[in-house]
């Protein structure tokens, strides 16, 4: 097995041994966010130029999932708590995520991301960004 398999490997047991553990008890689950950050793993550790289809579309997916301000919080904390047991993620890489998949969040996406200030959309506002996001996704 490669370098680069075995440390893809090592990261993704790692990313989702850790989520396991992190009970949720909202539409987005920290074992769905973690097998959905998978393919993005390859960009935020700086292994790959380009942020894979996958990983957008995954991205997009949860996303979506979010409705309210309580899942998009969740969303926050499963995805800032795996990024944070992974090696060798770096952070100006996952900042870039959002922009690179052309997709709208309501918080940061980074290794000290502060989840308890996820901001809280007007419904209107936050049908219009999910909308928009089924758009760049389909």
């Amino acid at each position: 097995m490669s370098n680069t398999s075995t440390t893809t490997l090592y990261l993704f047991l790692l990313l989702i041994s850790t989520t396991l553990l992190a009970p949720a008890t909202t539409a987005v689950t920290c074992s769905t966010v973690s097998k959905t950050f998978v393919p993005c793993l390859g960009f935020v550790v700086g292994n790959v130029a380009k942020v894979p289809e996958a990983c957008c579309s995954g991205l997009g997916q949860l996303v979506i999932s979010a409705v309210t301000a309580t899942d998009r919080q969740a969303l926050c904390k499963c995805l800032t708590n795996a990024v944070k047991a992974l090696p060798n993620v770096k952070d100006q890489y996952l900042r870039k995520l959002p922009e690179a998949c052309g997709i709208r969040v309501t918080f940061p996406i980074s290794l000290d991301a502060n989840c308890d200030n996820v901001r809280i959309l007007k419904s209107g506002s936050e049908r219009d960004g999910q909308e928009m996001n089924k758009r760049e996704i389909n």
